[in-house]
């Protein structure tokens, strides 16, 4: 995709237009309002692998660090962790979670904190290649973020956002149990939707009731030619409100690379602009409105570009 210059389209929510040198952080001027009480606990699953979970995790993290809440990120796949990666803090994993209940260390310095932000730390389950203990299960997982809720009283915690395992398995029960809003992160395609759809079911019988979607690597010319179904279409599909729409973007795979999520890129890429957005939503507690491209085509235009297409 070539490196345009993108505006934020109409939306419910109070976005400022996103241009090069305005793309919200914690100095801006316009910060959006905490809905609900914080600590917020938010778990990002979606079911099928390969969809976006981590990469959703680690640029939602950033986002609402650079907006200046504190943000705690926990890695939740005791067996294929990548969150690290993506943040850029592999190499500052020293203790995990399962060290700290071993009695190896305290939760304190199981938490590794961001370079960049102050306000945005990481912690890992376990170390690669390692398992966790058979005790270790849904009731062991909500004691440690009842802990990180209470570590800090001066200045606690207001998202701790679990990136979950894919499938349906022990990993995908053990983390969910603590949290009590969830982002389904799919693509446009049967079966993500299917693997979806089966995801949002088990979410509502373990008693989530706040989920919305995250629709991934949607393109333009694909909806347009009727090859790729619109976030519209997925939307209805699952019947569950949408927080964003993530366009398909090579800096996502050169921002892996880099161990530097994608939403600190400067200038900004229309993905990482995508996922300011929905952690402004995400804030607010707000969702956006998928349009038909029909409907999209005969609104007037008040910018150009990739996001005039989907949603307001």
């Amino acid at each position: 995709m070539p490196p345009l210059v993108f505006t934020s389209p109409s939306l419910s929510t109070k976005l400022p237009l996103l241009h090069h040198s305005t793309i919200p952080s914690a100095t801006h001027s316009h910060r959006p309002h905490l809905s609900g009480d914080p600590p917020r606990t938010v778990v990002i699953t979606s079911g099928k692998g390969g969809v976006g979970k981590t990469t959703a995790t680690a640029n939602l993290s950033a986002s609402l660090a650079r907006l200046g809440f504190r943000v705690t990120s926990i890695d939740a796949d005791a067996g294929l962790r990548n969150l690290d990666l993506l943040l850029g803090l592999e190499n500052r994993v020293h203790f995990t979670a399962s060290d700290v209940f071993s009695g190896e260390c305290r939760l304190d310095q199981a938490l590794i904190r961001d370079r960049r932000f102050n306000n945005l730390h990481l912690l890992c389950l376990s170390k690669p290649r390692s398992k966790l203990p058979l005790s270790f299960g849904s009731k062991t997982i909500t004691y440690l973020v009842d802990a990180l809720k209470t570590l800090e009283p001066d200045n606690p915690v207001q998202f701790i956002l679990i990136d979950c395992p894919a499938g349906v398995d022990a990993g995908f029960v053990t983390a969910i149990a603590p949290a009590d809003e969830a982002i389904l992160v799919t693509t446009p395609d049967i079966t993500a939707l299917r693997d979806a759809d089966r995801v949002a079911g088990l979410l509502e019988c373990d008693g989530i009731k706040d989920i919305k979607i995250v629709v991934n690597r949607v393109r333009a010319d694909l909806v347009r030619g009727e090859d790729m179904m619109s976030p519209l279409d997925v939307q209805e599909m699952l019947g569950l409100p949408l927080l964003g729409v993530i366009p398909e973007d090579a800096e996502v795979i050169r921002s892996t690379n880099r161990g530097s999520p994608l939403v600190l890129n400067d200038p900004p890429a229309p993905a990482g602009i995508a996922f300011e957005q929905a952690a402004w939503r995400l804030v607010e507690g707000d969702t956006m409105t998928a349009v038909a491209l029909e409907e999209a085509d005969r609104q007037p235009k008040r910018g150009f570009g990739w996001f005039s297409f989907f949603g307001r």
